[in-house]
């Protein structure tokens, strides 16, 4: 990791500091992503099988859902494993189930009524990272809040492992949630599928779930489509800021750290601290810890983007944070409660040292999927609303038009707009006419 004073650094030299790679931006990706859909848009699933044949060697295919496909997945997994899925499943459920309700109702006036109600989306949807890892909790997270929403379609594209199979914890998970059936297709493919409508592959209102970059692409480039259909959030490569002072455990701070760092090569973790001699310990716990990790070429070249950042104060700790606006904020310090009210961009944050950035990715309860990039300082994580639109209500009886069809013409005859007017007053003279 890159070690950094920020006391010392312009304005400038924070903002680099700072930066994501380079990789998550290339203008080949780009580039790549709109070549994809152009060729989808033309070709249909013919191009979705060329693509995916050429990225992932395998051709595309819809795996069903059936008893017997699920009983088998199943019976391929240890009890033990099964009821960690399905407590985390609950754990999740539990959380997006107390989702406060956006709809509400409201008396302006007498005689005039105004309500927000909720409206589920028709259809969702949902990538399932599986290039490297089968990231079956996404599932989990995703498609949770999607049928608590009220969501009856819900499509799950998943890329298929080197020989074309799907992790029967997928299948499982995909159970769980009562999916039908999943398409084995992944990349900017499956995103231009999904927003464009196959043969093959459903159109989606939504498209949620995380990404490689070029996923994360996609993702933007169809929201900007004309009727195209809205995303969840630009959500890529993991990463994860610790924030951290001398009382804690180098050791703890380093599997963090690494725990991220695994994701992905463009994935990037952020050490921030006020302690110098803590960070040496850190750097020594994390080469220590990594020389055992199976994924441990990716974790090196993630760790290669990595930034340990040496600050003098708590302030400038939050600045760091909320200039970063990161995925994920571990705050691992004894006054961690205390920061929390001050940090005002972070997808999630894990508060104090027992609260492992794990726990959020698995069973704790709210969506890992999370906004990346900075854009935590805009958006939020997924849950049940993402899958919602609202629609607003009104009701104006005749009583009502006593109070604002005056108010409602002369406003309008002041834009200039003497039809509108025209409108309140014919209302207004009928009310006048029936009292």
């Amino acid at each position: 990791m890159q070690v950094i004073e920020w006391s010392g650094l312009s304005a400038e030299a924070r903002k680099r500091a700072l930066a994501r790679p380079e990789s998550r931006q290339a203008e080949s990706v780009t580039g790549l992503v709109e070549n994809v859909f152009a060729a989808v848009a033309a070709e249909g699933d013919a191009a979705v099988a060329r693509y995916a044949e050429e990225f992932d060697k395998l051709a595309p295919r819809m795996l069903e859902l059936t008893d017997e496909v699920i009983a088998e997945a199943r019976t391929s997994v240890e009890d033990e494993d099964y009821q960690a899925l399905m407590a985390a499943a609950t754990n999740v459920r539990a959380f997006h189930e107390a989702e406060v309700s956006g709809a509400y109702e409201t008396q302006i006036a007498p005689g005039i009524e105004c309500a927000r109600v909720m409206r589920s989306l028709g259809a969702a949807g949902l990538y399932v990272p599986g290039g490297t890892a089968p990231l079956f909790s996404t599932l989990l997270m995703l498609a949770i809040p999607a049928r608590i929403a009220g969501v009856q379609n819900v499509i799950v594209c998943t890329p298929p492992d080197r020989d074309g199979n799907i992790n029967p914890f997928i299948i499982l998970a995909a159970s769980i949630c009562e999916i039908d059936a999943i398409y084995l297709v992944g990349g900017a493919q499956a995103i231009a599928a999904l927003s464009l409508g196959t043969e093959m592959i459903p159109k989606a209102d939504i498209i949620a779930g995380p990404g490689n970059a070029y996923v994360t692409a996609a993702k933007a480039y169809a929201a900007a489509l004309p009727n195209g259909p809205i995303i969840d959030m630009p959500a890529g490569p993991s990463e994860l800021m610790v924030v951290a002072d001398e009382a804690a455990d180098p050791a703890v701070i380093a599997a963090d750290l690494l725990s991220q760092a695994e994701h992905d090569t463009d994935a990037q973790v952020v050490f921030v601290t006020t302690d110098a001699g803590l960070i040496e310990a850190v750097e020594l716990a994390v080469e220590e810890q990594l020389s055992a990790l199976p994924r441990q070429k990716i974790a090196r070249q993630s760790l290669a983007h990595g930034k340990a950042i040496l600050v003098q104060s708590t302030l400038e700790a939050i600045e760091v944070i909320n200039a970063y606006a990161p995925e994920h904020l571990s705050l691992n310090s004894q006054d961690a409660e205390q920061l929390v009210p001050q940090v005002r961009t972070a997808g999630t944050v894990f508060v104090g040292s027992w609260a492992a950035e794990t726990f959020g990715d698995y069973a704790a309860g709210p969506s890992h999927v999370l906004p990346t990039d900075g854009a935590a300082a805009k958006w939020s994580g997924v849950s049940v609303s993402t899958f919602q639109r609202s629609m607003t209500v009104q009701r104006v009886s005749q009583s009502g038009v006593n109070d604002i069809a005056a108010i409602s013409a002369r406003l309008a005859r002041l834009e200039g707009l003497e039809a509108h007017a025209r409108a309140a007053d014919i209302r207004l003279s009928k009310a006048g006419a029936a009292s």
